[in-house]
């Protein structure tokens, strides 16, 4: 009894207890032993004893067990819980209260609180202290929470103002980019060519929003017509200007040059003195004539035409040196030249269709290309770039297409 009688003279609530007061608390003193991770109390309960820790330690909780759980703070030996509710009319506890390690508690009734309130009414003064030390830590408490989640939220805010500026950003620039690809693709042919003895057809598919590929028909006269298929070694919106220039240029050129092979020299002088970016361009121009049944065209480092049969039969052209344009000062290219027999179809197209067989070497690549052509035996143009685009794009799954695919097919019919 002497060991808890000196024990409580040393809890600053009781410091101003007379010695018969403290003798009171001792004679029949219910003090109880609670194991760690206990709820003492939940908050909202109506509270009719208060507790005086003498060992351990204790969480003061609000909203326990919620998302919004808080810990309000820690109380340890000589300190004391449970009195706001006994001091309140409603008699409501206004946290939850958790033992954090094994605790040992001096539980006092509301008669036992009252009690010593109206024989040792100092004990209340040092309650008001406690208590308004308390409302002043817990009010800088809450000030600093405040601070820190208005520094937060300032925080946010300025990163969603961040990420509005980009999303505006990226907004603006698709829709220069759609603007670019409808700019783009009015650009090509608006309709096939009409030669007599021949129909054609054409596909282009871009990776990107804007290809680097590019396919042009040029009217010629005396039943002729020009055919050129492109490709920049790029994709993107660089090889889309890099195309745009090269395709205006080797119009101007097809209509004054006196063969392909001057029209494409010509467009790579252009090429190097205005393309800056230094992206190469592989391109094949010829002129079908429609009285000579004949393609005569020149090869500037692009795939080599393939050429199939009435009967299915699919060759590809003979090769010869190519070089791309924009890049050397006297490039390599190649001239030759297609005889059509009836029935016959070739077929210009871009590195694109073949990008999907990348775990194939060159000539089994050529080998499946040109075994999806032959199947086409007896279909029209139109019909054989549609297939050839069907199994390309067939093969990417639901990947992006890794390169711009541009086909056109010119059929003599029968």
């Amino acid at each position: 009894m002497n060991d808890l009688m000196q024990l409580l003279s040393q809890v600053p609530l009781f410091a101003s207890l007379k010695k018969s007061e403290l003798e009171h608390l001792t004679t029949d003193p219910h003090i109880i032993e609670v194991p760690p991770k206990e709820v003492l109390f939940f908050e909202g309960e109506i509270g009719e004893r208060f507790y005086v820790i003498l060992e351990g330690r204790i969480e003061v909780v609000k909203q326990l067990g919620s998302d919004d759980e808080q810990i309000l703070g820690v109380r340890g030996p000589g300190e004391f819980v449970g009195e706001m509710s006994l001091l309140h009319r409603d008699g409501k506890r206004t946290a939850s209260v958790v033992t954090q390690e094994s605790s040992k508690l001096l539980e006092l009734t509301r008669t036992d609180f009252d009690e010593l309130l109206t024989h040792e009414p100092m004990m209340a003064y040092e309650m008001v202290r406690v208590l308004s030390s308390r409302l002043t830590t817990a009010h800088e408490t809450h000030i600093s929470d405040l601070q820190e989640k208005n520094r937060e939220l300032r925080e946010a805010f300025e990163a969603l103002k961040a990420a509005q500026a980009q999303i505006i950003e990226k907004e603006k620039l698709e829709r220069d980019l759609k603007l670019a690809s409808d700019i783009q693709m009015s650009i090509l042919p608006q309709t096939l060519p009409r030669v007599e003895g021949f129909d054609f057809g054409a596909q282009l598919v871009p990776a990107r929003t804007v290809a680097g590929d590019m396919y042009d028909f040029i009217p010629l006269g005396h039943n002729k017509v020009g055919i050129v298929v492109g490709d920049v070694t790029d994709k993107g919106v660089s090889a889309a200007i890099v195309m745009s220039q090269t395709h205006a240029l080797l119009r101007a050129e097809a209509y004054r040059a006196s063969s392909p092979l001057e029209a494409l020299m010509s467009v790579n002088q252009h090429l190097l003195e205005i393309n800056s970016s230094g992206l190469p361009v592989t391109a094949i121009f010829g002129v079908l004539d429609g009285t000579t049944n004949e393609f005569i065209y020149a090869r500037a480092g692009h795939e080599l035409p393939l050429i199939c049969t009435g009967e299915g039969e699919v060759t590809q052209a003979e090769k010869g040196l190519g070089q791309p344009l924009g890049y050397f000062e006297e490039p390599k290219i190649d001239e030759n030249t297609i005889s059509l027999p009836a029935d016959g179809t070739f077929l210009l197209y871009t590195d694109g269709v073949t990008e999907g067989l990348d775990d194939l070497d060159l000539a089994s690549m050529n080998e499946s290309l040109m075994s999806e052509i032959s199947l086409c035996k007896g279909k029209s143009a139109q019909a054989i770039c549609d297939h050839v685009l069907e199994v390309t794009t067939s093969r990417q799954g639901d990947r992006l297409l890794l390169d711009d695919v541009t086909l056109v097919a010119v059929h003599r019919l029968g």
